[in-house]
């Protein structure tokens, strides 16, 4: 599996808008490609993935949403608090239809509200027996699972699971569910791959969560670059750009090869988005430096002007598969 060889859970945060969801997904089609299976797992309950791949919305319950390169498999869940509650109720207390019976008055939204934590824990919970799961004869049932984790802003009090039950529990299943839950997390076997922009902002964020991460010592995976747009300016045109002195006949043209009006205006106007694109040109340039400060695998995909479609996730995971995270 490239880089990730031994790792089995790949958990996916970024800023929002940095387009974690269509990177965990890409990530998943890679990592099932060769006929191995793959779970692709959402718990924000979005339904960005049944909308990415244009499938029926995605249920408490594992469905193939795509096949991957070579024969491979990508299943769905999205995992409900709610449905997570009754199982989890049921598994450790025998609870069964009972179980259900509280939900009519409220219990899980009580209980998920004067104690946040535990929600936390029902999600990472039933992430974490997707990942440990195996048939009769000790296969596991899944390769890889591949979680569409929250952003960055909060993926650690997410995934340190032991905190946030600190305060529910100290003894009994709820802690021994958490303290399984935290020594997979805390393994070889799990990487946080961090998705981000080459802007100020998601770089930022991408640093700070890096750096909570390692500081409770969950495994860090690779920084993903995503939406990396093509440099139209090298050289000392780059430069003349920036200064602004661009030789406005060789402008003209140019707009006269390409059978468009070679007006003055026109002219200034390409000079000016020039400049603006050769100053983008270095803050992206910057933005990259402080990320490979990091020391972490980086992963670039590119910037698609016509949007996403299950069509561009295939394209993206090839790419990530030849940089080596598949």
């Amino acid at each position: 599996m490239g880089d990730w060889e031994g790792v089995r859970l790949h958990v996916v945060t970024g800023k929002g808008g940095t387009g974690k969801t269509t990177v965990a997904s890409s990530l998943a089609i890679a990592l099932a490609s060769n006929r191995r299976r793959v779970l692709l797992v959402e718990v924000e309950e979005r339904q960005g993935l049944a909308q990415l791949f244009d499938v029926a919305p995605l249920t408490y319950a594992e469905h193939r949403i795509a096949t991957a390169p070579g024969g491979g498999e990508v299943h769905g869940l999205a995992i409900d608090v709610r449905e997570a509650m009754h199982e989890y109720l049921d598994m450790f207390y025998r609870l069964g239809r009972a179980g259900r019976a509280l939900d009519r008055v409220g219990f899980v939204e009580f209980a998920t509200t004067i104690a946040p934590g535990l929600r936390d824990v029902l999600l990472t919970g039933k992430t974490y027996e997707a990942v440990k799961r195996t048939r009769e004869n000790g296969e596991y049932v899944y390769d890889a699972v591949v979680l569409d984790a929250p952003p960055t802003g909060r993926i650690t009090r997410f995934l340190d699971v032991t905190t946030s039950v600190s305060s529910l529990a100290r003894v009994g299943p709820v802690h021994r569910q958490a303290s399984s839950i935290t020594a997979w997390l805390h393994s070889p076997r799990t990487a946080v791959h961090v998705v981000t922009l080459l802007e100020e902002m998601p770089v930022q964020e991408t640093i700070d969560a890096i750096g909570e991460l390692e500081r409770v010592k969950i495994p860090v995976g690779a920084v993903i670059v995503n939406q990396v747009r093509r440099p139209h300016l090298a050289g000392q045109h780059r430069v003349a750009a920036q200064r602004g002195e661009l030789d406005r006949d060789d402008v003209a043209a140019g707009l006269r090869a390409a059978a468009l009006p070679d007006d003055a205006a026109l002219v200034d106007q390409l000079c000016t988005e020039a400049a603006e694109h050769a100053d983008r040109l270095d803050l992206e340039q910057d933005a990259r430096k402080d990320l490979m400060r990091l020391d972490r695998p980086m992963y670039d995909l590119p910037h698609l002007p016509a949007g996403i479609d299950p069509t561009a996730l295939y394209e993206f995971a090839e790419t990530l598969s030849e940089q080596g995270a598949a």
